[in-house]
């Protein structure tokens, strides 16, 4: 893998983003009371996290952001909420991740909710890779990035003081 890291999107861009994901998530649930903003830990529940804070300001409905912490390296599934699976039930689920690359981190994060009735699920990411291994498909993506599989995509959200940005390595 390389060390250059070639810029993809800056800190404009990817609030741009963001924003524009946000206004499609109102317009997809504006006959919503409540709807629930599920962050794969930890880039995805940044990006959840800022998703909160743009449909807080714009949106009608409650706005309820969980996390998603899975053991993506495990061959099963191994993952947890914030909140017990039992508060997600009869509510429109939104699974939020940075990168959608082989898809199993959403395809997991989506097994955790099988056994629990839901209105309807929705995905979001920053980036499609478009490299899926699972069969999954993402209803909001900010940006489809078509990349070799050798190369890398870096999202950046606040970290260590360093600007939103995203790059390809």
């Amino acid at each position: 893998m390389s060390d250059k890291k070639i810029l993809v999107l800056n800190s404009r861009q990817v609030q741009q983003k963001i924003n524009r994901i946000a206004y499609q998530l109102l317009e997809d649930n504006f006959e919503e009371t409540e709807i629930i903003l599920a962050g794969v830990v930890a880039r995805g529940y940044r990006l959840a996290t800022r998703l909160k804070s743009i449909l807080e300001e714009i949106a009608p409905f409650k706005i309820t952001l969980i996390s998603i912490d899975l053991d993506k390296l495990s061959s099963s599934l191994n993952g947890s909420l914030s909140v017990p699976l039992e508060d997600c039930s009869n509510k429109v689920l939104i699974l939020v991740d940075d990168v959608l690359n082989s898809g199993k981190a959403l395809a997991y994060a989506f097994g955790i909710f099988l056994n629990i009735p839901l209105k309807k699920i929705r995905t979001v990411v920053l980036v499609d890779r478009n490299h899926k291994s699972f069969p999954i498909a993402t209803d909001f993506t900010g940006l489809a990035l078509s990349t070799v599989l050798k190369e890398h995509v870096d999202v950046v959200l606040d970290e260590n003081g360093e600007e939103d940005a995203v790059y390809l390595r």
